[in-house]
């Protein structure tokens, strides 16, 4: 399902198509958070499972940590949410969705919460459950200072107009 053009970011999303590449703004590598909301979520079988309802900050280490998929319901009523590890999702520039590699039947069985009981999702236990059913490793785990990382206050940082950034 991923042969077009594809962009693996650290811990982040993979991104896939070249929809958006030549749009005028920064995306798709950088993108306000608040165009991500409501965007479909497809399934490995490419069923539309549900939407994102929120992308949830680890803010103590400046990472995302999920996307809740808002799954099933009608309308909002009845929907089931679910943390879904940022990194198991796939950015699709040119269908304008998110895949994740899962099919619709692990989808609807995945563990999930209502609007009114989240759960803590700073919790080390509850967040390891997660990412183990989505086959992932916790975010808090990775080390995402990966090739082409420059250290803070290196010698190396690139240079505009004669001034380190």
């Amino acid at each position: 399902m991923l042969n077009q053009t594809q962009t693996r970011t650290g811990a982040g999303a993979n991104i896939v198509g070249d929809g958006g590449r030549s749009a005028a703004g920064p995306g798709p590598d950088v993108m306000a958070a608040a165009t991500l909301d409501g965007n479909k979520v497809l399934s490995s079988d490419g069923d539309d499972v549900g939407k994102v309802k929120d992308i949830m900050l680890d803010v103590r280490s400046g990472r995302i940590a999920y996307a809740v998929l808002s799954s099933g319901g009608f309308l909002g009523i009845g929907d089931k949410l679910l943390a879904i590890p940022w990194h198991a999702l796939t950015l699709d520039t040119e269908r304008k969705c998110f895949q994740l590699a899962m099919s619709t039947e692990r989808v609807k069985n995945a563990p999930g919460f209502d609007k009114d009981h989240w759960p803590s999702m700073a919790d080390q236990t509850w967040a390891t459950s997660v990412h183990q059913y989505y086959g992932s490793e916790p975010y808090w785990g990775r080390d995402d200072l990966g090739v082409g990382a420059i250290a803070p206050g290196s010698s190396d940082a690139p240079e505009a107009g004669g001034v380190k950034l």
